[in-house]
């Protein structure tokens, strides 16, 4: 390329936008805020589910929300007037690296619950489609943006499991989406329906780019606000914040153990936490108290705790759990 041609693509390309960097830095912080709330629970502080269930999860999903949406803005903006494919390879390589290596670390730490798909491997894989679709016509996304949302309304407020099939519960089909009970993960983010801000971004981004608001947008500064500079490092953010988060929570139990937490209050959180994947939390909450009451009752809640219950095969456990089941519905 001449130096005359460089230049009018440089020209062309959209001006970095110091607000949107804003926005990606304050995410940053209350994914820390919500991740500490997780580790907290971890070294026994909070009652189990707790980062799980009620605000916080509301929290949690506006957060990862937030994310994908500047995510899927961001993906436009660098790819205008033409995608840059070495930095975008770098990019996509750098982000499935640091995936990859989460899903190793929490498979060595956490078994039971390693993150086989969390959000950095969903924007990977998102990130892999959107440049497919942002190099068609502009209604292309928006129909995919469209057929996303309309499904994404089915499945809250439509026919509940009507677009899920068991089929998609193993982890090599679960990050689909479509899972009825996948498998339990410290992050599961999977493209349906989180692939749906994701290209409501790529939508606005690719109207937006349009016109000249990402120039009007830029011309409000605040790049150099240390949210937008902490915004632009988003990624090393992500990887150094939890262990630093995990080092101070784990130094704090060691200086004040964390209280010793009330059985009935851990099984109703548990409970809740796992109830609420398939069914409405208003209707969990009475299913899991009906569960507490005949447990204690029959006093097997302590044994449940200490794991001495295969929950699967115990004929006490199932017949308690048929009963509260039949008087819920």
């Amino acid at each position: 390329m001449t130096l005359p041609a460089f230049e009018a693509d440089a020209a062309a390309r959209p001006p970095r936008i110091g607000l949107l960097d804003t926005a990606r830095g304050a995410a940053l912080i209350a994914m820390a805020s919500y991740h500490f709330s997780w580790d907290m629970e971890f070294m026994g502080y909070l009652a189990p589910g707790t980062a799980e269930t009620g605000w916080l999860k509301i929290y949690a999903r506006a957060i990862a929300t937030t994310f994908l949406f500047i995510v899927g803005i961001s993906l436009v903006l660098s790819s205008k007037p033409e995608v840059r494919w070495p930095s975008f390879w770098k990019r996509f390589g750098m982000i499935a690296a640091a995936a990859a290596v989460i899903s190793i670390a929490t498979r060595i730490a956490m078994p039971e619950t390693w993150i086989y798909f969390g959000i950095l491997h969903c924007i990977a894989v998102l990130t892999l489609i959107g440049i497919v679709v942002i190099r068609l016509p502009l209604a292309a996304t928006l129909i995919v943006t469209t057929a996303l949302l309309t499904a994404w309304l089915i499945d809250n407020f439509g026919t509940p499991g009507l677009l899920r099939s068991s089929f998609f519960d193993p982890k090599y089909l679960a990050w689909i989406g479509l899972a009825v009970m996948p498998d339990r993960s410290n992050d599961y983010v999977p493209l349906f329906p989180w692939a749906t801000p994701f290209f409501a971004g790529l939508s606005i981004a690719s109207i937006a780019i349009r016109t000249r608001l990402p120039h009007r947008l830029a011309a409000l500064g605040t790049g150099s606000w240390w949210p937008a500079r902490l915004g632009r490092h988003s990624l090393a953010f992500y990887l150094i914040h939890q262990p630093v988060l995990i080092a101070i929570a784990y130094g704090l139990s060691l200086l004040v153990p964390p209280p010793q937490p009330d059985p009935a209050e851990t099984y109703l959180k548990q409970c809740n936490s796992a109830c609420v994947m398939q069914q409405g939390e208003a209707l969990c909450q009475s299913f899991c108290q009906c569960t507490l009451s005949k447990l204690q009752a029959q006093s097997l809640l302590t044994q449940l705790q200490a794991n001495q219950i295969d929950v699967q095969n115990d004929e006490r456990v199932q017949t308690i759990a048929g009963e509260c089941s039949a008087e819920v519905e």
